[in-house]
């Protein structure tokens, strides 16, 4: 088990370096927040810093995924234990409220790159008018930001949903502290143990497909950029041609079939 925790932390870790590397600070909704992106004044960097970040993304989120299945798994490996002991002893608790607490913060990794990848389609839209204009061919008429902000809000209705079923609130997942007060409340009972285990199954089991449906959009998304950035080459690299052929110096050579004499 200290293994896997370690594990674990590594890979959250990680993905905390990408969104920091992304530097999104979120300001209540995904359309309009604050963002550093808005920062890069220089908009080749910003695209750089797109391109880069979409891939690491689309990593982080393949690890997440494993990740949540590993948890979803252990989760009900409890559950079978459960069901042949009175209540679980504290030193296994301990590893089950750990668990818990990770796949918070996997809820809060997803959110943090649905905000930070449409705070990025802001960004682009307002900045590049031909990335607007390929944008209206999207098959749902929908902008990548509107996209994450329904992702965001179909997962946080979804968990708060779970946890209303076993009587707890999703104030009480927001944050370290209030979930391990309400892990630890529950863990007094074997009947508790169970329903705080069943609610961790089902969540872990949401965010298994929620992470699938996130990882999809940002490779949407990655695709649609790679799309829009060759066509803007092409058109660069079309205009630079056009720009050597107009300045190109006059052609002073010899015609053909004519000799050279010397003249004086």
């Amino acid at each position: 088990m200290p293994h896997r925790c370690s594990t674990v932390d590594k890979w959250l870790a990680a993905t905390a370096i990408v969104l920091g590397s992304m530097t999104t600070v979120h300001a209540g909704s995904a359309t309009g927040a604050a963002t550093e992106w808005t920062q890069l004044a220089n908009n080749a960097q910003l695209v750089d810093l797109l391109k880069s970040s979409g891939l690491q993304v689309d990593n982080q989120l393949t690890q997440i995924s494993q990740l949540t299945e590993q948890i979803h798994n252990q989760l009900k490996i409890y559950e079978n234990m459960l069901q042949n002991t009175a209540q679980l002893p504290d030193h296994i608790w301990g590893q089950v409220a750990g668990d818990l607490n990770q796949l918070r913060a996997i809820v809060d990794q997803g959110q943090g790159i649905a905000f930070s990848m449409g705070n990025a389609d802001d960004v682009l839209q307002q900045r590049f008018k031909s990335y607007v204009d390929l944008k209206e061919n999207l098959p749902t008429g929908e902008s990548f930001s509107s996209s994450y902000q329904s992702w965001s809000d179909t997962n946080r209705n979804t968990i708060a949903s779970t946890l209303k079923a076993a009587s707890l609130t999703a104030d009480q997942f927001d944050s370290e502290e209030s979930t391990m007060a309400a892990f630890r409340s529950m863990s007094e009972s074997s009947d508790g143990q169970m329903k705080a285990l069943q609610v961790g199954h089902k969540i872990a089991a949401q965010q298994v497909a929620q992470m699938q449906k996130l990882r999809g959009l940002v490779s949407q998304q990655m695709t649609m950029m790679g799309t829009w950035l060759q066509t803007e080459q092409s058109d660069k690299d079309l205009a630079q041609v056009r720009r050597e052929k107009f300045f190109a110096p006059a052609n002073r050579g010899i015609p053909t079939g004519q000799m050279m004499e010397p003249r004086w």
